[in-house]
């Protein structure tokens, strides 16, 4: 009797567990979610996206496109007229006939449109067949094809020639060759040395950040051609990071300078200015600077010099030297001619300095002797006038709990500037708005009202702009406007009703509190198109924990964000939670974290997700989490320091010991080593707390980080006994490449497979994933 109720028991047990799990899925599950990836769904969105073509007169041209075809507008403005560019019609004849196909005016398969200056007279290529086309005639012609340019090779300013720079005037280029910087006269193609004691880890203009480097020089070039402003970059005294192929036969050793946290010193820079004309070389007369700028992880904006702002003769230029900590900021002036340099002010903060929200922003005005300067120093991101000549302030520009993100155009005549500002509108404040204000700090203006985020272009003379503005779950309308604001007309507006036939849904916009329950957050909700509101659902947390940026990215419309909406498909709700320590807010904002990078903002995180679930159907008690580079750090370290909230993670190519990620990215956010606890912040000294599922993936030719940082994690969860999943890419750097599609499936499997707790199909073929395997055999 004992063992037959013993027996009903076990079948009981059995039974409810095999009640609890869900059903498989399968190959048709999967393709419905494939769906919802952009390359099924941004087909759907018609109109909407304006690139406008100036042309002389300020007038412009751009393409209209809706499901019924293609339309080639041209717009006036001063006119305040839109019509077509040309008779599509009579053109798709006329090329029908030279080509022997049949066209439809709506679908013209048009490469690399120009219109000529006359206004009756396009060039176009199809199929690379290059044609001229004189609407007035209606007449087609035949061009001459070209072959395409080949690259100069690519030799990491070494023995072979690199990428070349054109001068302002387009008359010239420099280049690195032999670690030293050559003149190439563009008309005549001579060739002529500019400096002559370059030599390895010691060259002229060289580019290498160490998780970045090119062959592309670093040079600011004065506005009259003649000068440049650039550096001789010291890395002999640098250690060098490895990276081994793999392949048959005997591996490759790739080696080069990359700096890290508490290293004794870091890449210095000779500070240098190149007379182009007289071959000459001027040394600036200051000590070496460390390798830094005032805003990125790297010296280069815009693909030239950064913190360098000559004065129109090239006489001088103004420029920052900042410390290797980035909170010490020097601005200075340098005479092109002798070297000398005066310093004119210092900005000291606790921190880090910043002279701009992904833009550097302060400007040198010799015509008036001031400098434009951005600083935080009132907890908000603001514009300030300097006199050039004493380094004393004259005014505070902008002012107020809002910050300026962009300078974008400064009006020297009027004494006027024109930005993009966050945070003064009512709403998130994550959306960008076009205001101008007077250097006195008088007549401030907003120029773009309408609600959203707004993406701005000007007219060559800054008469006009092209704004488009949207958000993330209202699509784009695009207005054309003059200077002042007003608007003249409407250029577009996006059409998604076809896309909302498919079943496809906007994200929802949310707003909950951070952990102290005082601090405002923003973020995004997937959910999927069919959701029943009896059931629970396993949440799944996308993370990009900062300081640079956070997990939401654009808050522009966007008709596909990654494969968010794809994965909520599959059963799941998606959040997306743009964190404490991020950007676009107030300074103490983004310096909640300063100095515990190791945070990840993943206390926001856990209260963010019991906050929705109040809202949304989400089953606290299944909660997973992924993330790429610093979000996989954040995965891992959710998965080691809350292993009871956090189940599931997929941590792709994380700086998991930024004592082993490069130097001025750790040493900006955390602090010089010495100043901060980076071992209490390395996730290898939490992995013994794992209870859930989690997989690592690397590229194993990651540089930027290196898959050390990864091998770490592993082999502290092997010392630990652990369970764990790890996806290796034998030939990816730090994003896939190729192996994305392939990435996406491991990863929806397990989220399937352990969070959901159904059996995924087998070995799935997303679009990209079918694609390399055709290629393979």
């Amino acid at each position: 009797m004992k063992r037959y109720l013993l027996t009903i028991n076990v079948l009981i047990t059995v039974f409810t567990v095999n009640a609890q799990q869900h059903q498989p899925l399968t190959k048709e599950d999967y393709a419905r979610a494939e769906k919802f990836l952009n390359y099924n769904i941004e087909p759907y969105v018609d109109g909407g996206l304006v690139r406008p073509n100036w042309i002389a007169g300020e007038k412009f041209w751009y393409l209209n496109s809706t499901y019924k075809g293609n339309e080639f507008l041209l717009v006036d403005p001063v006119k305040k007229t839109k019509a077509p560019l040309f008779d599509h019609e009579r053109l798709a004849v006329v090329l029908g006939k030279a080509t022997g196909k049949v066209y439809e005016a709506g679908k013209l398969p048009f490469q690399n449109l120009s219109y000529e200056t006359d206004g009756k007279t396009f060039k176009f290529s199809v199929e690379d067949q290059p044609w001229t086309y004189h609407s007035q005639t209606n007449e087609l012609s035949k061009g001459k094809s070209h072959s395409a340019e080949k690259p100069s090779s690519i030799g990491r300013g070494g023995m072979s020639r690199g990428f070349e720079v054109l001068s302002p005037d387009g008359k010239k280029a420099v280049f690195i060759k032999d670690w030293n910087l050559w003149l190439k006269d563009i008309a005549t193609n001579k060739e002529t040395q500019l400096t002559f004691d370059g030599k390895k880890d010691y060259g002229y203009a060289t580019d290498n950040a160490g998780w970045k480097m090119s062959d592309r020089p670093i040079v600011r070039w004065s506005p009259d051609s003649k000068k440049i402003a650039t550096f001789q970059q010291d890395q002999r005294h640098l250690k060098d990071m490895y990276l081994v192929t793999t392949n048959v036969g005997s591996p490759t050793l790739k080696a080069w300078k990359y700096p890290l946290p508490g290293d004794k010193e870091v890449a210095k820079l000779r500070r240098v200015v190149v007379d182009v004309e007289q071959a000459k070389v001027v040394d600036l007369q200051i000590p070496l600077d460390d390798h830094r700028s005032s805003l990125s992880d790297d010296i280069v904006e815009n693909g030239q010099l950064a913190d360098v702002d000559w004065n129109a003769d090239g006489s001088e230029f103004a420029f920052l030297s900042t410390s290797r900590d980035h909170k010490i900021s020097k601005l200075q002036i340098a005479d092109a001619n002798t070297g000398l340099v005066r310093e004119v002010f210092v900005e000291t903060v606790k921190t880090y300095f910043e002279s701009g929200v992904n833009a550097i922003n302060w400007r040198y005005l010799p015509k008036s002797n001031e400098i434009l300067w951005y600083s935080e120093r009132d907890d908000w991101g603001h514009m300030y006038l300097y006199d050039a000549k004493t380094g004393k302030l004259k005014n505070q520009i902008t002012k107020g709990n809002w910050l300026v993100g962009k300078l974008i155009k400064v009006d020297e005549k009027n004494r006027m500037l024109y930005f993009t500002g966050y945070g003064k509108e009512k709403g998130n404040p994550y959306f960008a708005y076009f205001y101008k204000i007077g250097f006195d700090g008088k007549g401030m203006t907003l120029l773009t009202p309408e609600e959203g985020n707004h993406q701005v272009s000007f007219s060559p003379d800054f008469n006009y702009i092209v704004d488009t503005y949207s958000q993330p779950n209202v699509p784009g309308v695009t207005l054309l406007r003059d200077i002042k604001g007003k608007m003249i007309t409407e250029l577009g507006r996006a059409d998604i009703s076809r896309l909302v036939a498919t079943g496809w849904k906007a994200p929802d916009v949310v707003n909950v509190k951070a952990r102290d329950g005082k601090t405002d957050l923003y973020g995004l909700v997937f959910t999927p198109a069919k959701i029943d509101p009896n059931k629970k659902y396993p949440v799944v947390d996308y993370i990009y924990p900062g300081p640079q940026g956070g997990s939401v990215g654009s808050w522009s419309f966007s008709a596909a964000r990654g494969d968010h909406q794809a994965l909520a498909e599959l059963g799941f709700i998606v959040v997306m939670i743009e964190g404490t320590s991020n950007p676009y807010r107030s300074k103490s904002f983004h310096d909640m974290n300063y100095g515990n990078m190791g945070d990840n903002t993943l206390p926001d995180q856990i209260t963010a997700i019991r906050q929705l679930s109040k809202t949304y159907p989400i089953d606290t008690n299944k909660v997973g989490i992924w993330g790429h580079s610093g979000g996989g750090f954040a995965t891992a370290a959710a998965l080691f320091r809350y292993p009871d909230f956090f189940k599931v993670g997929v941590s792709q190519a994380g700086n998991h010991e930024n004592r082993n990620y490069e130097d001025d990215w750790g040493e900006r956010y955390n602090g010089l080593l010495e100043n901060s606890d980076y071992e209490a912040q390395a996730n290898q000294n939490h992995a013994k707390n794992l209870k859930g599922k989690l997989m690592l993936a690397h590229g194993m030719m990651d540089n930027n980080v290196p898959p050390y940082n990864t091998y770490l994690v592993i082999d502290a969860l092997n010392r630990a006994n652990k369970d764990y999943d790890l996806v290796l890419f034998p030939h990816s750097s730090h994003g896939f490449g190729p192996y994305n599609p392939y990435m996406m499936r491991r990863r929806w499997d397990y989220f399937v497979r352990y969070l959901l707790g159904a059996e995924p199909p087998k070995e799935y073929n997303l679009r990209g994933a079918n694609q390399l395997s055709r290629e393979n055999n």
